[in-house]
């Protein structure tokens, strides 16, 4: 009960920050708090940051979907692109000119206009000479932009260098795509991470380190407002913590949980949001050293780990094997696709003649949406698979925001992440063993045939040949071994009985301006 009130008052708080945000001159009966004025969503780590140019996790994209708006949107049920800031748009002949018809009388946040300007503006801030290393999504939204031409302050021309098939499909990501208000760009030296302003539903009041982000509704919003008042997002790591929290009240929305949890979850009266997962969950070899520089040393490894063992184990039957980095369901997919089979005896004699006896692992502490086990779990599971062939493996584990960090050190063998699909094209999971960025491209793998698959595919049409390239770079990387894929997982959040409107969007976003609480 203690918890309780700390929300309900924080709750409070919100309520007259909203009001005073809002100037809106209302009576103090007018601003009485009530539970159905509150969503309180309680995930299981904490953003790196709110600036959509400098980040590339999961955590950060759910709260900067309620900030920002986009030119573009996905349909709410697909990737199907839709129209947000840009109301319409029209493709020259040769694929190389994009003319973007805006929106009028939109304001950001800081109530400064959205304009033309401001498309530049950002976009701009991610092409040469302005980009930074730190912007992990620049070259994979904006790589074929040449340079973006203001027509007018309604119109923006953006010219590409070549066709990009995937192009109007990245507009629409919650990466590097949305637009900032660029006032606050500039106050905040180009980076808004701790101050975001955008021209979304929601807008940002205050970050509690290691607590909560705390949202209130934008009641200026151009398009349609949001029906609920405040949101929270709440930071609980533990998996069982996340569940009490939902089941007590605490928390209306849940997400990180695993099929261990489902039937206490469902016994205390809230519900279940199941989805198909566009997603893939991996392990890495660092290919940039010995000894897994060798693709010999690569398959040995996975031949010692029974993929379809482990997932039936860690996932109780909510992610499947997968044969393929892409989901089934995504172009570019073929059945036929395979990786290295498990087969123990093999691998020890592998394992035995290549002299490998140690191999030091880096992991995360905390649920994935790809990995609801954890990566503590799944690190262990695969410990437990080398030991058996005469491999010792020591785990340093992390919190996800460290994690990352050790990530782009690079000091590991191997490593565990996963990929949600930005964009339902194919292009963003292949993509990841191409870019030079180690947070994305993990394994460090290079390899110029498959950088030249991928730039084919960016501006093949899409239609069966495109699919072809996808196919083909699916191959090259399975012979390579230099993921070894684990699994798909299904979507899985939980909500409490009251709450309406809730859904994990497929790219995995949590949009909640169609969200309210009786």
């Amino acid at each position: 009960m203690k918890r309780m009130r700390k929300i309900m008052a924080l709750a409070l708080a919100v309520a007259v920050v909203g009001v005073s945000m809002t100037g809106c001159g209302k009576t103090a009966a007018d601003t009485q708090p009530k539970a159905s004025d509150t969503l309180i969503y309680a995930q299981g780590a904490e953003p790196r940051g709110l600036d959509p140019a400098l980040v590339d996790d999961g955590e950060s994209a759910k709260v900067m979907i309620n900030i920002y708006d986009g030119l573009l949107k996905y349909n709410k049920d697909s990737t199907k692109v839709e129209p947000s800031l840009a109301k319409s748009w029209d493709v020259s002949a040769d694929g190389l000119t994009y003319t973007f018809h805006l929106q009028e009388g939109v304001k950001f946040h800081d109530g400064t206009d959205f304009d033309a300007n401001a498309v530049k503006v950002n976009i701009d801030r991610q092409l040469p000479p302005q980009v930074t290393a730190d912007m992990p999504y620049a070259t994979f939204v904006y790589g074929s932009v040449k340079d973006v031409q203001v027509v007018d302050k309604n119109t923006v021309k953006v010219n590409l260098t070549a066709p990009s098939t995937p192009f109007l499909a990245n507009l629409a990501m919650v990466m590097s795509a949305p637009i900032v208000s660029p006032k606050a760009l500039t106050d905040s030296k180009n980076n808004v991470n701790q101050a975001p302003v955008g021209t979304g539903p929601y807008k940002f009041v205050k970050w509690a380190k290691d607590e909560n982000i705390v949202l209130v509704r934008n009641d200026e919003y151009w398009g349609t407002k949001a029906i609920t008042k405040n949101v929270i997002f709440k930071f609980i790591k533990d998996n069982s913590a996340r569940v009490v929290a939902l089941n007590n009240g605490e928390a209306d929305m849940i997400d990180g949980i695993d099929a261990t949890v489902v039937k206490q979850i469902t016994d205390a009266g809230n519900k279940i949001f199941k989805a198909p997962g566009m997603n893939i969950n991996y392990m890495a070899f660092n290919t940039s050293k010995a000894p897994f520089n060798n693709a010999k040393a690569r398959t040995a490894v996975s031949q010692s780990i029974n993929v379809p063992e482990l997932v039936k184990s860690l996932y109780q039957g909510y992610s499947e094997p997968a044969t393929s980095i892409l989901p089934a369901f995504m172009d570019g997919y073929d059945k036929s696709i395979s990786q290295v089979a498990y087969d123990a005896a093999a691998a020890a004699t592998a394992i035995k003649a290549a002299g490998l006896t140690k191999v030091h692992m880096i992991t995360y502490t905390n649920p994935r949406p790809y990995n609801t086990a954890t990566g503590q779990s799944l690190a262990e599971s695969i410990q437990g698979y080398l030991a058996k062939v005469g491999v010792t493996c020591t785990i340093d584990s992390f919190d996800w925001t460290t994690y990352k960090q050790k990530v782009k050190a690079g000091d590991y063998d191997l490593a565990f992440y996963g990929w949600t699909g930005d964009n339902g094209d194919p292009d963003n999971f292949l993509y990841l063993l191409s870019v030079d960025d180690p947070t994305m491209n993990i394994a460090l793998y290079k390899n110029p045939e498959f950088d030249k698959l991928i730039a084919k595919g960016v501006v093949t049409p899409a239609g069966m040949e495109r699919n072809a390239v996808y196919t083909q770079l699916e191959k090259v990387a399975a012979a390579d071994a230099a993921w070894l894929p684990i699994s798909h997982a299904e979507t899985l959040c939980a909500y409490r009985a009251n709450i309406d409107g809730f859904y994990y969007h497929m790219t995995g976003v949590t949009p909640f301006a169609g969200v309210s609480k009786k």
